[in-house]
């Protein structure tokens, strides 16, 4: 397992963003042979100015 961050510039905005994340491995006689990372996606979508488009989708997912 490993934990870390992106980090970056928003193109659009030039705002820059860090995103931690997670990444997960199994591994089985020296070689990787699953992974998965894991990030903070509500911080994603707020670096990308969609924060608002994603919490109003989440709120429509659970009142319907």
């Amino acid at each position: 397992m490993g934990e870390f961050r992106y980090e970056g510039i928003v193109v659009e905005t030039g705002e820059p963003f860090t995103v931690p994340a997670v990444f997960v491995m199994r591994v089985r006689d020296g070689k990787i042979v699953e992974s998965r990372d894991y990030l903070d996606h509500l911080r994603s979508a707020q670096a990308r100015g969609q924060l608002d488009d994603v919490l109003a989708a989440v709120r429509q997912h659970h009142d319907s």
